[in-house]
């Protein structure tokens, strides 16, 4: 039996490399790919918040559940996944960590053990829980996406980012509360679960462990059923207390509930479409688990039933003895791990040589594809460009043509329109008009001496006007001295008598 479960532990080692926590960056909306997880492939709106990381949760590549995790806190907002039977078999309990989300520079897109994790991972447990922080604590690694609901290996449930701290009786409890009421109340009402969106959550409280990991206050589901004519959507909220039994709420009185008051679900998972007779039948369905879960707790409370016990239990991912295991199975555990380590190396290269060298080649038929496209693009762009000039030109001819036409049209009217407003006008000239321009001559000549003899007469009467001006100009200066003279002559000879 030791054996046999060595050589299980080694094929989980070997299939952890198929097991991808893609942290979605800030730029891209959404969750990425992982989407499809929430209705109308739409997140819930108003949680954003610094402290918050999108993790798209991946193995054997498909995309398994999305999960909103807090770094502050170290337990996750919520996790979304659809509804899906569960794999037969039991799980392997085997707790991973996200490399990326202490180490946001980390190369390490695929979750690992955390002992494996201490040597490759700076700043480990920084920002998320560790195993660690449970050790030595009543607390266990309680999911929010059980194990139980998982449709594949149920590996994929086993990372420490969609867990938080809950007793043991709780986190039974949660277990037997999200199993009954998904294959009692919400899949049998959404057509067998083809149509159903569920997402998980807690709401952190005051009180943590080892003052690392913060303890849910309580926790939350809330499911949309988008079947065509007969959709619903349902909340349930449990307290973490070991007496409170899980309540059924209407969707929004879920989120008022909640931090930072969020939609879950876009348009409410389709408003007043949703169909009352389903919801009511989901209600009743719901009253009989709560009665079970208060029968759990009676029995509990007087005397538990190996019965009762065994069925709990079935619903916990077991936990492997370590006193039970044979020398021999020790001895063929070490020596087979690193066997199961080297071929796991051998086949990580392997992949990793493979996704490289089919990189390399769509990358080099990219750019061969996308040279000659735009090569082909060029070409034809220049050609529809030349076709387009050639028939714009061939097109534009006739209309020139016309234009010409019409423009020697008008000089031949403009023309033939002054002639006739010339022949016009000579034809509206009276006979006496023409009669003295054509004797003007005649007339101009005959008068040309008189005109002659009438400017001599002129100049000669100007000349000696000139002259007359001049001697009469000439006499009345000679006049003034003559005068001057004699009146200063007189008054000599007066003043010489007057001496003697």
């Amino acid at each position: 039996m030791g054996t046999a479960r060595w050589f299980a532990l080694g094929s989980l080692l070997a299939l952890a490399g198929l097991l991808e926590g893609r942290l979605v960056g800030e730029e891209e909306a959404g969750f990425g790919e992982c989407d499809k997880f929430f209705f109308a492939e739409t997140p819930p709106a108003g949680l954003a918040a610094d402290s918050h990381v999108k993790i798209c949760q991946r193995f054997q590549g498909s995309e398994r559940f999305a999960t909103l995790y807090n770094t502050r806190d170290r337990i996750p907002v919520f996790s979304a996944f659809r509804s899906a039977r569960p794999a037969p078999g039991s799980a392997e309990q085997r707790w991973l960590v996200e490399p990326q989300i202490d180490d946001p520079h980390s190369s390490l897109e695929e979750v690992m053990n955390e002992a494996e994790a201490i040597t490759s991972v700076n700043n480990l447990g920084s920002k998320q829980a560790l195993n660690t922080d449970y050790l030595d604590s009543v607390y266990q690694r309680g999911q929010l996406y059980p194990f139980t609901l998982s449709s594949d290996l149920q590996m994929a449930t086993f990372t420490l980012t969609n867990s938080v701290p809950m007793t043991q009786s709780f986190q039974e409890r949660w277990y037997m509360n999200l199993n009954s009421l998904v294959d009692q109340a919400l899949v049998p009402h959404c057509g067998n679960g083809e149509d159903l969106y569920i997402i998980t959550g807690a709401v952190p409280s005051g009180s943590k462990v080892k003052d690392k990991v913060t303890i849910p206050e309580f926790v939350w589901l809330a499911a949309c059923c988008a079947a065509p004519g007969g959709g619903w959507a349902m909340g349930f909220v449990k307290h973490t207390g070991d007496s409170d039994i899980i309540e059924d709420v209407m969707v929004k009185d879920l989120e008022k509930l909640l931090p930072f008051n969020p939609q879950l679900f876009q348009n409410n998972c389709g408003g007043t479409e949703q169909d009352t007779e389903k919801m009511k039948k989901i209600l009743e369905m719901v009253n009989q688990v709560q009665d079970e879960e208060r029968m759990v707790q009676s029995q509990e409370s007087s005397s538990p039933l190996p019965s009762t016990k065994s069925k709990r239990s079935a619903l916990l991912p077991p936990e492997t003895p370590e006193g039970s295991r044979s020398f021999l199975g020790k001895l063929i555990g070490f020596i087979a791990t690193p066997i199961i380590m080297f071929f796991q190396l051998i086949y990580y290269l392997v992949v990793e040589i493979l996704k490289n060298t089919v990189y390399f080649l769509w990358c080099v038929t990219k750019q061969v594809v996308d040279g000659i496209e735009s090569c082909l693009y060029s070409l034809g762009s220049a050609i529809i460009s030349y076709f387009l000039a050639i028939g714009e030109e061939l097109v534009s001819i006739p209309w020139k043509v016309l234009k010409v036409l019409v423009k020697v049209v008008r000089a031949i009217l403009r023309i033939l329109c002054c002639l006739l407003k010339t022949v016009c006008r000579v034809l509206s000239i009276p006979l006496r008009v023409l009669v003295d321009v054509a004797t003007f001559p005649v007339y101009t000549v005959g008068a040309l001496p008189v005109v002659c003899k009438d400017i001599a007469m002129g100049i000669g009467g100007t000349i000696a006007l000139l002259f007359e001006t001049a001697f009469g100009t000439m006499g009345g200066l000679f006049q003034v001295v003559f005068s001057v003279f004699k009146r200063i002559g007189y008054k000599v000879t007066f003043d010489n008598s007057g001496e003697l």
